[in-house]
């Protein structure tokens, strides 16, 4: 578990070196939130599943291609984490620029909410499924799960990524990177279409399932 521990740490450092190395200043409490919520909130979710679900902590930590992944959700995967990779200099570039005013101050403590609120969505959609792999495909004894989120939408993760798309432009003081959002929102949109057609058919009981929870990721909307 501390070998996990410190890797959270590792990514929280690289991370945040993506965001301050081009906002050219360490004087930048947007970024230090986010490593923050990303340190704690990542570590107490990890502390989590240890203690609680310690086979679906090894799935979590798995790499993000295998060999068992579908060929499209490879190349997603491999598309979105290059993605997001550009999108955290590029926010820290754009507040640079901004002189770090682009947005008021409650609109960038309302985006460290959202990332807040993504967290506790994250542990919730872990905390009623064990099958919660990062990957599409089907895992040995994986059944429906229709508790706790799943009651409310088909794919509370993808919900709950939603608002780390929004949340964390706001918390950086970088508005422009909300276009970014709009195609993050558009690809797992996208995903979780492609990954329906698989549970459909690979997947007893997830038609019926998908009849009684209409929406996918928004109640009410979608």
């Amino acid at each position: 578990m501390a070998s996990i521990l410190l890797q959270t740490l590792g990514w929280t450092v690289f991370l945040g070196a993506l965001i301050l190395w081009p906002a050219g200043t360490l004087h930048y409490p947007g970024a230090w939130a986010f490593m923050a919520l990303f340190l704690f909130g990542g570590g107490a979710i990890l502390f989590w599943l240890g203690r609680y679900s310690p086979g679906l902590l090894r799935e979590r930590m798995r790499s993000p291609i295998q060999r068992e992944q579908k060929g499209w959700d490879k190349v997603f995967l491999t598309v979105l984490m290059a993605g997001f990779l550009l999108w955290l200099p590029l926010m820290g570039w754009e507040a640079r620029r901004s002189g770090f005013h682009a947005l008021p101050a409650a609109v960038e403590v309302l985006g460290g909410v959202l990332m807040a609120l993504y967290m506790a969505g994250v542990w919730w959609t872990f905390r009623a499924n064990a099958f919660a792999a990062p990957v599409v495909k089907i895992q040995q004894g994986q059944t429906v799960i229709d508790t706790g989120p799943y009651a409310i939408v088909r794919h509370p993760m993808y919900a709950s990524a939603l608002l780390f798309f929004l949340g964390l432009p706001l918390l950086l003081g970088a508005p422009w990177g909300l276009l970014v959002s709009l195609l993050l929102t558009l690809g797992i949109a996208w995903r979780a279409v492609r990954e329906e057609e698989v549970l459909r058919a690979k997947l007893p009981g997830y038609e019926a399932y998908a009849q009684r929870v209409r929406f996918r990721l928004v109640p009410g909307l979608w």
